[in-house]
């Protein structure tokens, strides 16, 4: 069973399930609108039972996540969505993942590695 867990970055605190060995090869599932994590409740144990460390964050305006200031804009434009997930990885001090996700709007593979911080 996932522990639900939440770090704090310098705009939200982001609320995620956490499955699978600490040391195992990370990988970051990322629901759409309108869902939530659990859009991913088959898929979380089966990634965990092959070894991965699986990481699924409600994004911002979802669930348990918050912003910090009543102050911080509500964007949730894919930059946005992008440099929460980049700062997430950094409060985890994981420096590559393979992300998956679905329904941003726009058009990406399904799966890609998570690199190239800057992108």
């Amino acid at each position: 069973m996932s522990t639900l867990k939440t770090i704090q970055t310098e705009v939200l605190e982001i609320a995620f399930l956490d499955e699978g060995p600490a040391a195992g090869w990370p990988v970051i599932l990322v629901h759409g609108f309108p869902y939530d994590v659990h859009a991913y409740d088959e898929v979380v144990p089966r990634l965990a039972q092959a070894g991965a460390r699986v990481i699924v964050p409600y994004l911002r305006g979802f669930g348990p996540t918050r912003f910090l200031s009543k102050g911080t804009v509500r964007s949730g434009q894919q930059a946005a969505l992008g440099h929460d997930l980049i700062d997430l990885l950094d409060g985890l001090d994981i420096q590559s993942a393979i992300l998956a996700g679905y329904d941003w709007g726009g058009w990406r593979p399904a799966s890609h590695p998570l690199c190239g911080r800057n992108a």
